[in-house]
């Protein structure tokens, strides 16, 4: 199937299409048993390994970038999400708090392959690099090209493609860096780092800073997850 073919002359589904799946996947991890969580992981990260290659050339701003300012963002970053913590800061005590006795599914539980298949084990270790280096590589690419190419411009203006990458939009701004944030179990900190990859897009006008900064922040968490056990990241 010559699936960039079918989507050059389709700018939204070639931005949405990848994300969406991404999201499938993601939800459908730990729905056949504790240990499909990992196999799902597995699987979504080789399909978005393919959808990032089938999509990258029809997608002028999917180019990574490097900047002082997408490493400090990236860093900072980092160190906000490990650094921030209490009663309201995560999803999972924040819903109970207003009145809701259980917390989100998604975040329920934390992703610990040792825990799941032996301290140590082969298993476990494959499945830590996967997570290490599919949400380095592969989570950044698509979800920046999701949220701030593709939602924050569409919401200004449906004809997205448009919408230049460096126009400010108070509206898209907040829809945008709020929808990421809360699509992570550390609301707050997931608000801080949409605002902070959605100015670095709106400094530089292109979409690889923030690419190389999300890359950053998750590779750096990466590591303190597994050097310190801090597994409720994951």
């Amino acid at each position: 199937m010559d699936l960039p073919g079918k989507l050059r002359n389709h700018p939204t589904a070639t931005r949405l299409l990848p994300f969406v799946i991404f999201v499938l996947l993601t939800a459908a991890q730990g729905k056949c048993g504790a240990a499909s969580a990992y196999w799902f992981y597995l699987a979504k990260t080789l399909a978005g390994v393919g959808m990032i290659f089938a999509v990258r050339p029809l997608i002028a701003e999917m180019r990574w970038a490097f900047s002082w300012e997408a490493v400090a963002v990236g860093v900072g970053i980092f160190l906000l999400w490990v650094g921030v913590s209490g009663e309201w800061t995560t999803q999972s005590s924040l819903w109970g708090k207003l009145g809701f006795s259980h917390p989100p599914e998604t975040f329920a539980a934390a992703w610990n392959p040792h825990e799941q298949f032996g301290h140590g084990s082969a298993l476990a270790w494959l499945f830590i690099g996967v997570r290490i280096l599919g949400s380095t590589f592969v989570v950044p690419p698509i979800e920046e090209v999701f949220y701030r190419s593709f939602l924050y411009r569409y919401i200004a203006r449906h004809e997205f493609l448009t919408v230049p990458l460096n126009q400010f939009f108070l509206r898209s701004f907040l829809a945008t860096t709020c929808i990421f944030g809360f699509a992570h179990n550390e609301w707050f900190a997931g608000i801080v780092c949409g605002a902070a990859y959605q100015w670095l897009v709106l400094r530089k006008n292109r979409l690889g800073d923030a690419m190389t900064a999300h890359a950053i922040t998750n590779f750096l968490l990466g590591i303190w997850v597994v050097t310190r056990g801090a597994w409720q990241f994951w």
